[in-house]
């Protein structure tokens, strides 16, 4: 069943985490749902710009529809990730998606907040839920790039005043975390000082934590080991996640582990079997992984178990 995320934050506020997973084509999505159902956990479906247009939105869309059949106990909420405002535009026209995210964060404070003022009405208007993002962080994600010199904390001042002049839904916060694989050098974390201050001024809104991926280890040297060279990259601890959760964060978003789990099984599955040219073996072994995987993220994030109470009060 799709839903909102507003309707899924408001059952996680302050207790735990929506896990948002960003999904390519079909085996992601297959094992994304699994492993949500496994889980017994709400989720939210994420398509980036650059995933509407690997084939056709339209494709990606249609899959999702389909696993909205085959699993008709789940419960989720279809939400574009970082779109500038035409993509949003052609979301909030398409009647599928129930939630769009503005990603004006380049621009200066002023021009942020009219763009997306201009997608929180359009959206608003057809009962659309809208994210949008102050503060910059580092690292690459699709057609977003930061250097690290340019990345910049949410300002909590300017995080109230954003959300009363916009509108806005609910709000995605620079606190440390970056885009891709090379989250931190050293021993830097994540900002809870700057996530508390936010909270206080915001009570009772959702934030919402990007780059959240926590870049496993083991499936790095695993994927090492079958000749990639992914050197040096480390993620966010996600033992942390509760502790976001309790400072309002409801979406803790996760791409580039899911990509991980994909290269790994694909790497070692044509290493093992140089004789397959069948696409079919490695897709059946990365749907149960990724599912796997999708099922032990949700532990760390505090939703897994949370179905049944989140269908008993939408029921309400």
């Amino acid at each position: 069943m799709i839903v909102t995320t507003k309707e899924l934050f408001k059952a996680a506020y302050g207790k735990y985490a929506i896990g948002a997973y960003n999904i390519n084509n079909l085996e992601q999505c297959m094992g994304l749902f699994r492993g949500n159902i496994q889980s017994q956990a709400p989720f939210i479906v994420q398509l980036s710009k650059g995933a509407r247009s690997y084939t056709d939105k339209l494709m990606l869309e249609g899959i999702i529809r389909s696993a909205d059949q085959v699993f008709p106990e789940a419960i989720f909420a279809v939400h574009l990730d970082h779109g500038d405002e035409a993509t949003c535009m052609d979301c909030i026209n398409s009647g599928f998606y129930s939630s769009v995210m503005i990603d004006a964060s380049g621009e200066e404070f002023e021009k942020n907040i009219a763009i997306t003022k201009r997608v929180v009405d359009a959206a608003h208007a057809k009962g659309i839920v809208v994210e949008a993002e102050l503060g910059q962080l580092g690292g690459v994600e699709e057609h977003v790039s930061v250097s690290e010199s340019d990345a910049k904390l949410t300002d909590p001042d300017q995080a109230k005043e954003f959300v009363e002049r916009t509108g806005v839904d609910s709000l995605a916060c620079a606190i440390g975390t970056s885009h891709g694989a090379f989250k931190f050098s050293g021993t830097q974390g994540l900002h809870f000082d700057v996530l508390a201050e936010i909270q206080k001024r915001l009570p009772g809104f959702p934030l919402v934590m990007h780059g959240s991926s926590s870049v496993p280890q083991d499936e790095v040297a695993r994927i090492n080991a079958a000749g990639g060279k992914i050197i040096g990259a480390k993620g966010v601890d996600d033992n942390q996640f509760r502790k976001a959760a309790t400072l309002g964060v409801t979406k803790i978003n996760i791409d580039t582990d899911g990509r991980l789990v994909w290269c790994r099984v694909h790497r070692e599955h044509f290493i093992s079997h140089p004789e397959n040219f069948d696409l079919r073996p490695p897709g059946k072994v990365f749907m149960s992984e990724y599912a796997n995987f999708i099922a032990a993220k949700n532990e760390k994030l505090g939703s897994a178990g949370q179905l049944p109470a989140l269908r008993e009060m939408l029921a309400k």
